[in-house]
């Protein structure tokens, strides 16, 4: 297993990450040298599209980090072109019923497991041919999951997350909250009983779980539910509220009365 990610996980280490959204393989450089060793790169919602979002994992992997990469979908032609293309951690949204998370778990793995696409010894997963035995163990590598984010996926999923091939059920708050008519209402009684269903159902089922920070509880909480896996803050996010919080600070600087004023008009 070359997947160091995977192995953290197997071996029951709690991994938090930052995400990309801006898809700037600079802002990646930053990120992973400001600390986060772990970055999702987001080609669902964010900047980038899919051929740009896997350009961004050689930027990730260049300043010493590892990347998951959020694809737009999960079809089976997104998926053969991530993973042919180097992604080997992956997040695939909406997946709500058993029969998908079957399919994109088919569309990942090589027969006899799957049905994934062969063009092994031509592709960056295989270091271009360098890997001789790739379609024999890349199953060991791949690092998939999938996420539950609607209302729809929660009776499903000790079923979903017990097929081969997927590691964990990222639980997506958000959309979770819309599927049930209270969009941003994250603190709502309906939907965390609902989060408590998922959370209870995937300890019986012995599910790994991930999701975002926020909802009133912190990584440490989150860590304590039982999530393996937690995603922070976005690079948006950041460099939004560092320029707001600088022109404040500016702001507060120059404004009449104080104390750069004061110097400024006894000049």
């Amino acid at each position: 297993m070359t997947n160091a990610l995977k192995k953290r996980l197997l071996d029951g280490e709690t991994i938090t990450a930052s995400w990309i959204d801006t898809g700037s393989p600079e802002v990646c450089d930053i990120v992973v040298n400001a600390g986060w060793d772990v970055v999702v790169i987001d080609c669902e919602h964010g900047a980038a599209p899919l051929e740009e979002g896997l350009g961004l994992i050689r930027a990730v992997q260049a300043a010493g980090g590892e990347a998951i990469l959020r694809v737009p979908d999960g079809s089976d032609t997104t998926l053969k072109r991530a993973l042919d293309r180097g992604a080997r951690s992956i997040i695939v949204p909406m997946v709500n019923t058993v029969e998908q998370a079957q399919a994109i778990a088919r569309s990942c793995l090589y027969p006899p497991r799957g049905g994934r696409g062969y063009a092994a010894p031509i592709v960056r997963a295989s270091h271009y041919g360098r890997w001789v035995d790739y379609a024999r163990t890349a199953h060991n590598d791949l690092l998939l999951m999938v996420q539950c984010e609607h209302v729809d996926a929660v009776p499903h999923l000790a079923a979903i997350g017990a097929i081969e091939g997927i590691d964990m059920v990222f639980v997506g708050p958000n959309d979770l909250s819309g599927s049930i008519g209270l969009l941003e209402q994250l603190d709502h009684a309906d939907l965390l009983s609902l989060k408590e269903q998922i959370e209870t159902s995937a300890r019986g089922a012995k599910i790994r779980l991930g999701t975002i920070l926020g909802g009133g509880r912190s990584y440490s909480q989150l860590r304590d539910a039982g999530y393996q896996f937690i995603v922070g803050p976005a690079d948006v996010g950041l460099l939004y509220a560092a320029a707001r919080q600088a022109r404040a600070e500016m702001l507060a600087e120059l404004s009449p009365g104080s104390q750069a004023d004061t110097l400024k008009r006894s000049y």
